[in-house]
Formats: C-alpha cells, structure tokens, sequence
C-alpha cells in the first residue's frame, strides 16, 4: 500500500480559484490529499496596506495550522514574491521548515525551477494586476536574466483579488496568444486566483509552447519533493510530464 501524502496549501483568504483547482489536479494520485490554511488577502497592490498582507508573521500562523495536520510539505500557492522578491520566498520557506520540521515551497519559487528546466529566456506574463505591480514583476524578472519586453506580458489593472476569479477563459486565452505571437518562448498566468490551470494542455497544443499556471507550479513542486512520480498526472500540461 502506497504511503499517504498530505500536501498544505498556504491560500489567500479571497481566493476561491486554488482551491478546486489543487483538488482536480492531484485526483488521479489516490495516495495524494490536500489541505488549506488561509491568511487575509483582500487586493492587490504596493500600498503599505499592501504588501503588510504578506509579512511572514502573519502567514507562519497559517503554516503553524498546516503543521496541526502533520502534512508532509507546504506550499504557498501565491504570486507576491513577484513583485516582492523572489528572496521573500527563500526566507519564507526558510521560516516555515525553520518553525514547523516541514520542507516548503512556493508558486514563484517553483515557476522559476520550470522556467529552468525548460530552458526559457522569454517569458511571456499574464496577470489581472495593476501597471505598478506588474513593472515590479517585470522588474524582477529582468534582473535574474529573464526577457520580458511589452510585447510579452499583459495585465488586465485590477486590484480587488477576488475579482480575478472572475476572468473569463476567453480573456485569458487570447492574452497568452499575444504574448506567444510577441514571442515569449513559455507563458506563465501569474496569479493563484485565476481559473487558468485547466485551460494549460489546450493553450499549450494551441500555441506551441509551455504554459506555466502559478497553482499547477506549487503543486508540481511540491508532488515531486514528496517523491511521486508526476508523469501520473494527465491534461493538466507539459510540466508534469517533461520536467
């Protein structure tokens, strides 16, 4: 009998997308289950109000309650380290394993491995945030070596998260076609709360290219720490069977 694995998502509290997304993806593992722990998120920005929603502080309580469930890995299934830092992520996971004995990872930290391992130099980057965020996101990326010109990214200026879960499948796919034709060389919706994961394989066979959804990475990460084989997951895109 296989060793039952419990994965714990760390989950915006305004987020109603990740959730039965992560679900859906991990069905097809019977030895898979998955758990979540919310922290206030409400909007989107780089006010004070902010970027004060994701000091750690607030989320290790979070994390602390996963620990409760004796999960076998945590995941923050969220995007701020984009605009943030990719080092907050670093420290946060550090944090996390630090305070709990529990290997962590998160949706960006996880993209970034993906954008390796497929080898891309041109990002194409499709979010719901606004013009500053975004330049942020774009910012950082361009100083790890990633080329994100105007042609690559699209953002649709909103602030309020749980509206992004309300962008329709049309919307999104045709701003990862502009992306692709402004030639990004993989695709990343960047952002947990929107309904993008299960659109991946269609886009990918359409456009040509990966298509890296921020709730599939984290849950892609974190599956292949805990030692399953992810190539037992189908339709939900290339990164479960070619990295």
């Amino acid at each position: 009998m296989s060793k039952q694995i419990r994965l714990g998502i760390l989950t915006p509290s305004s987020n109603t997308a990740l959730e039965p997304l992560t679900f859906q993806i991990v069905s097809s593992i019977p030895n898979v289950s998955v758990h979540f722990s919310r922290f206030p998120v409400t909007a989107i920005s780089l006010s004070a109000k902010g970027l004060a929603q994701f000091e750690h502080s607030v989320i290790m309580q979070a994390a602390e309650l996963l620990a409760h469930a004796e999960v076998d890995m945590i995941g923050w299934s969220g995007t701020a380290a984009g605009w943030m830092g990719f080092e907050d992520d670093e420290k946060l996971c550090e944090a996390i394993t630090k305070a709990t004995g529990i290997p962590a990872t998160t949706s960006v930290l996880a993209l970034n491995k993906a954008l390796d391992i497929f080898k891309v130099k041109k990002l194409g980057l499709v979010t719901p945030y606004l013009d500053d965020v975004q330049e942020r996101i774009v910012k950082n990326y361009n100083a790890i070596g990633m080329e994100i010109t105007s042609e690559m990214e699209r953002h649709m200026r909103i602030a309020k998260n749980a509206d992004f879960a309300l962008i329709g499948e049309d919307v999104l796919e045709r701003l990862v076609g502009q992306v692709v034709e402004g030639g990004a060389e993989a695709v990343s919706t960047f952002c947990t709360n929107l309904i993008a994961a299960h659109k991946v394989e269609l886009w990918e066979a359409k456009y040509g290219v990966p298509v890296l959804d921020t709730v599939t990475t984290v849950t892609w990460d974190m599956l292949r720490q805990c030692g399953v084989d992810t190539k037992a997951i189908k339709g939900w895109g290339r990164i479960f069977q070619e990295a």
